[in-house]
């Protein structure tokens, strides 16, 4: 059993972004204080923190001092430096490690973790070059998706290839001057996506969160369906998909884990080392949300097991469809309305979030989402 970092023991968040004002949030009610690393003033976390260091997140000495006056030390994002990392995880707690992230920061390097374990994943091959890329092909088969080992998201970094014109095209405009290491996955026709949450807690017991479906336009979440109607076996297949992962890395810390469903089959997409969009609705649709899950296991608290009050949505609010949002609020009590408090709203950023609860209001949610651009 982890010995537990208790209240007003001060957490320190490498990053400002959403996901840390709501670790801050959640931390805040439990006693903790909270100071936040980011190089944007007044970043959404720093809104809610007890004070917000400004600077760069390759600031070797601001990020030096922060280590310094907390009690234990998290980050929000993935692509923060390994090295240093590892240095401040020598001078104040760091549970997370630095494992967890160097496999998921590379997608190959996350891919080979995952076979390892004999869990699902769909077909890949490293790419280094053109000729790479054609044997790569052979192995793999079309369509495939050719991506970034590192630093994508939300459809950067990725090409897709759905047949041997699109190949041809591709190979025809290659870059003989790339250096970088590139993945080619085989693209499933999968019939859904869906994600889940997983975290350890401080007596070593794994606590999974409820499935969520998810629903994807233009390369971004759009909205997370939590209701419990998956089948029991899709459950269980979940479940010890979590169980496995958690173990494998000795988890501290929530991480959550994207798949795709095919039939009865599921093919592991992607982990990620802290929480995620697709988790948001378990801020009202949980007994413990994934971000008090976060600072419990962080700290090395107890969790409950994790049970779903009622069938819950969550919405992303991106860009403008915020002020449509905000404008809708008067009409809609049943809304909980998350606003990040970013200060500039721009085309498809992620700028806040709604969560309802109870059928009725999810087929509401649906309705104005539809009407409002936000699918």
């Amino acid at each position: 059993m982890t010995k537990p970092i208790l209240p007003p023991a001060t957490i320190g968040i490498i990053g400002g972004g959403q996901l840390g004002q709501m670790m801050a949030l959640a931390a805040k009610p439990m006693g903790y204080r909270v100071i936040v690393l980011d190089p944007t003033p007044n970043a959404p976390a720093g809104q809610v923190a007890d004070e917000q260091v400004i600077a760069s997140y390759n600031d070797a000495a601001a990020l030096t001092d922060l280590a310094r006056r907390v009690d234990v030390l998290t980050y929000e994002f993935e692509n923060v430096d390994l090295a240093t990392l590892e240095t401040l995880g020598t001078l104040t707690p760091l549970p997370q490690g630095t494992e967890l992230l160097a496999t998921t920061k590379n997608r190959l390097s996350e891919k080979r973790f995952l076979q390892s374990l004999n869990l699902p994943v769909t077909e890949f091959a490293e790419v280094k070059n053109v000729a790479d890329l054609d044997a790569a092909v052979q192995q793999v088969k079309l369509p495939a998706i050719l991506k970034t080992v590192e630093g994508g998201y939300d459809g950067h970094g990725q090409w897709d290839i759905p047949d041997r014109e699109a190949l041809a095209e591709l190979v025809a405009h290659w870059d003989n001057d790339i250096e970088e290491t590139l993945i080619l996955e085989h693209r499933i026709d999968f019939d859904y996506e869906v994600s889940v949450m997983v975290t350890t807690d401080g007596t070593d017991t794994t606590r999974v969160w409820p499935i969520t479906v998810n629903e994807h336009h233009k390369h971004i979440l759009r909205s997370s369906l939590a209701d419990g109607q998956q089948s029991t076996h899709l459950q269980a297949i979940v479940t010890d998909i979590a169980q496995k992962i958690a173990q494998a890395f000795n988890l501290k810390g929530v991480l959550g884990i994207e798949m795709f469903v095919k039939g009865d089959a599921i093919y592991i997409n992607e982990l990620t080392p802290r929480p995620h969009n697709s988790g948001h609705y378990s801020i009202e649709g949980t007994n413990v949300s994934q971000f008090e899950g976060h600072i419990r296991s962080i700290a090395g608290l107890p969790i409950p097991e994790i049970t779903l009050a009622a069938p819950s949505m969550m919405l992303n609010l991106l860009g403008e469809t915020l002020d449509k949002a905000r404008e809708a609020l008067v009409d809609h009590p049943e809304w909980h309305f998350h606003d990040y408090g970013k200060a500039d709203i721009k085309p498809l950023r992620k700028m806040g979030h709604i969560t309802v609860t109870g059928t009725e209001a999810i087929n509401a949610l649906k309705a104005w989402g539809m009407s409002n651009g936000a699918y």
